[in-house]
């Protein structure tokens, strides 16, 4: 059905459950309701994975770190998930090997201990033995249907025979295996799409708004449009990620359920600097302790992240502080290679949908998931708290779980071995700018784009590698505006709508 087909529909029949979010968490849980064949309707106020799930460091990750903080089973749970991606998403998830440069020997040995007895908040840097011990437990999580190969410990000259650019002061490197997430945003539209196929009952809306809730009537409103209708849905899933506590707050709940926290990156163009670390991440803890990462992002380079409380999500912006912190970061593992703010692309900031908890040091805080329920009247609302894009598929399985007890379901079908979206064939993710008039019509048609935006952040990756240019966003507008049946001046206002959020969100002038 197109969005007016379901619209019409909502009207007149209101689905057994609303999911509220349509990033990974909410989209995943998506499909597996779809799946059990249960009535169920997902909104997002803005597109799909344009929030917290676009803003992600790209990578499907155990977490090695986590495991000084004694999260066994989360990492466990998310090792196993990202081989899962491997193998379900192979177009859309690559094995990724991560090098850690490790410039001392037995620091950080009582970390762990002392993490785990809640006695240290900032760690000091951790060396070469407590990061092999580490990755001897990690590569012991994936089990005995091995994806990706063991890690391997390299010495300074091996180390610098392999990356001449290294530092010359490491005293090793370790090498390990995680996966890249070539597009998130891809990856969360071919679920979201593999989820509508299974039929009329899986309905899904960008750029719908829940707006208020009166007895057991929700109020949703098409920001499109600006109208409004009520519909009766018998459960709410609220997966609004670092917005939970708010959209609780237009439902009559006063919760306090996530503590946010801002991760930005940048991307940037510097071809020595790509060179360097070839299809390598390099991953690491920088001097004050934080973890960062150097990615390659096709044929640029991605740098990120910080970790830094944020009390509303929608002022997320990468500042220049964060681009001094970066730019000076690279430094310390590549010292002969300079990284200029005129490199840089394009800039992202997102916000963690971490739960609240009075830890001071953001990075102790938890990334495990967990549901908290509240009641409207006798509507379950399922709050979907924390979480890492990796485990998103363990996690909507929970959630999905969880709903069928209340709605007295059984389950249908298994999501641990199915296939996603452009998984079932071998396309590659297209990284030429050129796109046709037939391709951005067939996008419009088949992928739910509502504004130019959409186009140029989420069903491609022009924005991110930095191909935008002005002649080329006003074609796109063109054709996606042909294909939509937009007025010139809606035309224009889309094009300035996007040169905008380049601008104020991304740091990019064209």
């Amino acid at each position: 059905m197109n969005r007016e087909e379901i619209i019409t529909s909502l009207r007149s029949h209101s689905p057994a459950v609303l999911i509220v979010g349509g990033g990974i968490n909410g989209v995943g849980t998506f499909r597996d309701l779809a799946l059990q064949g249960v009535d169920t309707l997902l909104i997002d106020r803005s597109d799909f994975c344009s929030g917290a799930s676009a803003a992600s460091s790209r990578m499907a990750h155990g977490g090695i770190r986590y495991l000084e903080n004694g999260e066994f089973r989360l990492v466990r749970e998310a090792v196993q998930e990202r081989n899962r991606m491997l193998q379900n998403a192979p177009s859309l998830v690559k094995p990724l090997p991560t090098t850690i440069p490790i410039f001392k020997t037995f620091s950080g040995l009582m970390n762990a201990p002392l993490k785990f007895l809640g006695w240290l908040e900032k760690p000091s840097e951790r060396g070469g033995l407590i990061i092999k011990v580490g990755l001897i437990f990690y590569d012991a999580f994936t089990g005995k249907t091995r994806l990706v190969p063991r890690h391997v410990f390299d010495s300074r000259p091996n180390a610098l025979i392999k990356f001449p650019c290294l530092n010359p002061s490491i005293r090793y490197a370790a090498t390990y295996y995680d996966g890249s997430i070539l597009s998130p945003e891809r990856l969360t539209l071919e679920l979201l799409i593999d989820a509508e196929n299974e039929g009329d009952h899986a309905r899904s809306l960008n750029y719908f708004s829940l707006v208020r809730v009166d007895n057991d009537k929700v109020a949703l409103k098409d920001e499109v449009t600006s109208q409004t209708f009520d519909i009766s849905p018998r459960l709410i899933v609220n997966a609004t990620g670092p917005w939970i506590d708010r959209t609780n707050r237009s439902l009559g709940l006063q919760t306090h359920y996530v503590g946010p926290t801002k991760g930005s990156h940048l991307v940037v163009d510097n071809p020595e600097l790509r060179l360097a670390i070839g299809e390598q991440e390099f991953f690491f803890e920088n001097k004050d302790g934080r973890i960062v990462l150097i990615f390659p992002l096709f044929d640029k380079v991605m740098i990120g992240s910080s970790d830094l409380p944020i009390k509303d999500p929608d002022s997320a912006r990468c500042t220049e502080d964060e681009v001094d912190y970066f730019i000076e970061m690279v430094g310390r593992v590549f010292p002969g290679i300079k990284v200029s703010r005129a490199q840089i692309v394009f800039r992202f900031s997102g916000v963690r949908p971490l739960a609240y908890t009075k830890a001071k040091n953001a990075g102790q805080i938890t990334r495990d998931h967990h549901i908290q329920e509240d009641k409207l009247g006798k509507i379950p609302v399922f709050s979907l708290v924390g979480g890492k894009w990796t485990s998103f598929r363990a996690f909507s399985e929970q959630v999905t779980d969880r709903s069928l007890v209340f709605l007295d379901l059984p389950r249908k079908a298994d999501t641990k071995t199915l296939r996603i979206g452009a998984g079932k064939n071998a396309s590659p993710i297209k990284t030429d700018p050129h796109y046709t008039h037939i391709e951005i019509a067939a996008m419009a048609t088949r992928e739910k784009i509502v504004h130019l935006d959409d186009l140029l952040l989420r069903r491609t990756l022009l924005g991110y590698l930095g191909q935008l240019t002005h002649p080329l966003v006003k074609d796109l507008a063109d054709a996606l505006g042909d294909a939509l049946g937009w007025s010139r001046t809606e035309n224009n206002t889309e094009v300035k709508r996007s040169i905008n959020i380049l601008a104020d969100r991304h740091g990019v002038q064209l």
